[in-house]
């Protein structure tokens, strides 16, 4: 389990559970520096105040909240502490749901949670009642200087914490309506048709980065002195006229890929 950015009690009724929160992910994308094309010196980022004319160092800097066009509320560090909501050190359930309930474009990032040695029985507890009864609890946490809605919820790794966004935080959606759109029976059939063939268990084991790993060719074989070839891209002069040339020429590939 990754090192804990959090320490805390899940608070279940009169019940607190000990816990630490870790991330379950982390970024893999590959990071570059800025450099200078005359001599490849690394290009640092200052913070220039225009009104001085001059940089600022980081000890000059404080935070402000613009509440009017260049009129700001200036916040200094002990403004974010000890604020007065209980979520600060405590997950506070305030209602258990069935997870399916939950539109996934309220889930934001995903937590592991792992109880103290006094925790572990009562997590063990919690864990068994949402299993048994196939439900998820939403609560509230405050994690890195922001509130915010959670659900904890029963895997095969124990329970892991999902973190999500507030109703006000999703944007508005597209109007349109899919289902009142009217597609013909046999398109419908060759698009179910194909959905068949591609069909199966989810094994996030079978699927890579292939631009990243593309990225690490590179700067490998650049690192040894070699030069990159870029595979040379052919068109095939082909062209899907509609929806149904579309949907003939992905099941006659798809096909011919599982008999090949």
């Amino acid at each position: 389990m990754a090192r804990a950015i959090w320490n805390g009690v899940i608070a279940f009724g009169m019940v607190s559970i000990p816990v630490g929160v870790a991330p379950a992910t982390g970024d893999k994308d590959l990071a570059f520096n800025q450099l200078h094309t005359k001599c490849n010196g690394r290009i640092k980022l200052q913070k220039f105040c225009p009104t001085c004319n001059v940089v600022v160092p980081a000890d000059e800097i404080v935070k402000g909240y613009e509440f009017a066009k260049g009129q700001y509320v200036v916040m200094n560090p002990e403004d974010f502490e000890n604020l007065p909501i209980a979520s600060s050190r405590r997950i506070e359930i305030v209602a258990f749901v069935d997870a399916a309930q939950i539109d996934p474009v309220y889930f934001d990032k995903t937590y592991y949670l792992e109880p103290s040695d006094l925790g572990k029985k009562p997590f063990a507890l919690l864990f068994k009642a949402l299993s048994s009864k196939g439900a998820t609890a939403v609560g509230k946490v405050a994690i890195r200087q922001k509130e915010v809605l959670c659900l904890l919820r029963p895997t095969e790794y124990g329970i892991v914490l999902e973190t999500l966004f507030w109703p006000d935080e999703i944007r508005e959606r597209v109007a349109f309506n899919a289902s009142s759109e009217q597609v013909s029976d046999i398109e419908l059939q060759m698009a179910q048709g194909l959905i068949d063939l591609l069909y199966g268990e989810f094994t996030p084991e079978k699927y890579t980065d292939e631009y990243r790993a593309e990225l690490i060719r590179r700067i490998e074989i650049k690192q040894t002195g070699g030069q990159i070839v870029s595979p040379q891209i052919v068109e095939t002069g082909e062209k899907v006229l509609n929806l149904m040339d579309a949907l003939k020429a992905s099941l006659e590939a798809q096909k011919n890929k599982s008999t090949g």
